[in-house]
């Protein structure tokens, strides 16, 4: 049960919807790519995977071996390409009501990779009706609600682990959640000694939750712990994109686009990634960042066009920071709350109300927050400066 959290779930667990809608292949028989030739036994075992299922597109083991391969190829490499591979993997099942429950799983990591939050819901929750000991559906269950702001229900969700899985995935787990709603310095200290008490954990768990750990210090308003957490996290292994774009952040906060810039500058076809990677030019006031601008508008009306709105968050802040248009980023940050409601998504919210000439777009915002708890330095310095010119 271990290895399979630590696997694709640990994937679906950290990153939500970090990247573009995915492109869907027509068939699986379709030619998605051409790898290169090589001995590497991971590329080896892709191409093994591909040949044999498109021979026998009904296998179910064959099927879901390649989407969980698939799956954790996004994650490495931040391409969307691949979660569009892993769903025309499932196209014999993907329209089922009642798919096999491996299946459904995958269904309902890949729809919540989309924001079709309520979706993956109902997926999760068919699994658990068959399957309460189904540990990759309360995991991923539990982050959905996280996201949606649903916490007691999360919690709920992160409680029933403690039976199916290492007493580290299942505090990391609750202590997220509990951090974000009103006990922040308990929850922090309390993973961090997990952490340190538990030094053999699989690397896979140590980076999530020493990304984890980065994120609360930096909300307690604790730069020098966050950074030595971040720190820790990239020294573990190649960071993936949601620990490249957290960390970015936290760079950009500190005044430090130099270290955006060369953290950044392989990873710019994953569009959060390459706005960050745009505004850290733009504070240098390099001629570059133009260019970089462009690409991002680009990006961001191709993605309107085909109807993505995954990255509402990024396209509020590109509206807000590169395009100086606040009453456009606050439109599509009112669009994103309704969705979701992390930390980021407040904070975009928040930093477009601010900017644009409606004193009271941000009361309804604030009023969430508070009523919820969060403990947010930089949340905090905004709100008071917020209330001040009211």
């Amino acid at each position: 049960m271990l290895k399979n959290l630590t696997g694709y779930l640990l994937w679906a667990a950290l990153v939500q919807a970090a990247y573009a809608a995915p492109y869907i292949p027509g068939s699986p028989n379709q030619v998605l790519e051409k790898l290169p030739a090589t001995t590497d036994a991971s590329i080896q075992r892709f191409k093994s995977l591909r040949s044999r299922l498109a021979s026998d597109p009904n296998n179910i083991e064959l099927a879901v071996k390649l989407t969980k391969l698939y799956i954790e190829q996004s994650r490495d490499e931040g391409d969307p390409r691949y979660l569009g591979y892993a769903q025309a993997a499932l196209a014999p099942w993907w329209e089922l009501d009642q798919p096999p429950i491996d299946i459904l799983v995958l269904r309902a990591t890949l729809l919540q990779s989309t924001h079709q939050f309520d979706e993956s819901l109902a997926d999760l929750n068919r699994v658990l009706k068959l399957d309460r000991a189904n540990g990759q559906a309360w995991l991923t269950r539990a982050t959905i609600l996280q996201v949606q702001g649903k916490y007691a229900e999360a919690l709920q969700s992160c409680e029933q682990l403690y039976a199916l899985t290492s007493e580290l995935v299942t505090l990391t787990c609750s202590l997220n959640v509990r951090n974000l709603n009103g006990r922040a310095k308990d929850s922090y200290q309390e993973l961090k000694v997990a952490l340190e008490q538990t030094p053999d954990t699989d690397p896979n768990i140590q980076i999530w939750v020493l990304t984890l750990l980065a994120e609360m210090a930096e909300r307690l308003g604790d730069v020098v712990a966050a950074e030595k957490h971040f720190e820790n996290a990239i020294n573990l292994g190649d960071p993936d994109s949601y620990l490249l774009g957290v960390y970015s952040d936290f760079l950009l906060e500190q005044h430090r686009p130099q270290e955006v810039l060369s953290l950044l500058k392989a990873k710019t076809t994953i569009d959060p990634l390459l706005l960050r990677y745009a505004e850290a030019l733009n504070a240098m006031h390099l001629p570059e960042s133009q260019v970089q601008i462009e690409e991002l508008r680009n990006r961001f009306d191709a993605a309107m066009m085909r109807g993505d709105t995954v990255h509402q968050r990024e396209q509020s802040r590109f509206e807000l920071r590169l395009m100086h248009n606040p009453v456009r980023a606050l439109e599509i940050a009112k669009l994103n709350w309704a969705i979701q409601k992390e930390p980021a998504d407040a904070r975009v919210y928040l930093e477009a109300a601010l900017a644009s000439s409606d004193k009271y777009a941000a009361v309804p915002l604030i009023g969430w927050l508070e009523a919820h708890h969060l403990e947010d330095a930089i949340l905090k310095k905004m709100i008071d400066h917020h209330k001040g010119a009211i």
